[in-house]
């Protein structure tokens, strides 16, 4: 799978996570669309986005409910994607949501694999690739980040990295699209700064690829940890969102 061929199966994803067209993210000015039911988007979103913002770095398409629709194009009129995200217009933002009973959310960045940098890193412990049925006695909150036991039908495939028989790190992946698979990592504390982490994430990401499909890998913005591990497998800034959630529920609309 080539690079631009990675990135045309991201963005379409995109567009079916925000009911937008492909296009619509390299346009000049920002795009707001109505969000509606898509059974192709990214099996962890909601029905329906109350307001969701993605840059590809050239604009930013919003997904919302129609309430939320005036404020999305207030908000984006004349600002370019760096401005949109800063933490100043985003007090803005959240000002204009509140009156409506929405807050914003959670922000963070996703990264895709440059093939020409995406390589196996060398690990000082055994790993091991673990399919489905293989992994179910490790859901425990040890690797929350790696498995996650409220969606357990979606993880299909872990690398562990075992010290003397026992796991003391592991990568693994949500098939959260249609041909995109999410990775997360956790490896236990007194084991960290060995390359461990590294040495999972890319043999992951190699066997995801290997069976065809795009492995993504994400994190808050200020995880600054988890961008550099990104960073060292081969992973680059792909996409930045944005999603706002209803006040009283506390959950992502």
């Amino acid at each position: 799978m080539t690079n631009r061929e990675i990135m045309d199966v991201a963005l379409l994803q995109s567009a079916w996570d925000l009911q937008c067209d492909v296009k619509d993210f390299f346009k000049d000015e920002p795009v707001v669309v109505i969000s509606k039911p898509e059974k192709r988007k990214k099996k962890f979103m909601p029905e329906i986005n109350a307001l969701e913002m993605v840059s590809y770095g050239t604009n930013v398409v919003a997904s919302v409910i129609d309430e939320l629709k005036e404020i999305a194009e207030t908000y984006l009129k004349g600002k370019d994607p760096e401005r949109a995200f800063e933490a100043p217009g985003l007090f803005e933002l959240n000002r204009a949501l509140l009156p409506f009973g929405y807050e914003v959310s959670f922000m963070g960045q996703d990264y895709l694999p440059r093939t020409e940098l995406l390589k196996e890193l060398p690990c000082p412990f055994e790993m091991k690739v673990l399919e489905k049925g293989e992994f179910e006695h490790l859901y425990t909150d040890d690797f929350s980040n790696a498995l996650c036991e409220e969606r357990k039908h979606l993880d299909l495939l872990c690398v562990a990295a075992y010290d003397k028989g026992r796991e003391i790190g592991m990568a693994g992946c949500s098939t959260d699209g249609e041909n995109m698979w999410q990775i997360g990592i956790d490896v236990f504390k007194e084991y960290r700064k060995m390359g461990v982490a590294s040495a999972l994430t890319s043999r992951l990401a190699l066997e995801v690829l290997k069976r065809g499909n795009v492995p993504f890998y994400g994190c808050a913005w200020a995880n600054v940890k988890s961008q550099r591990n990104a960073v060292k497998c081969g992973f680059r800034p792909a996409w930045a969102f944005l999603t706002a959630k209803r006040i009283e529920s506390g959950e992502n609309e």
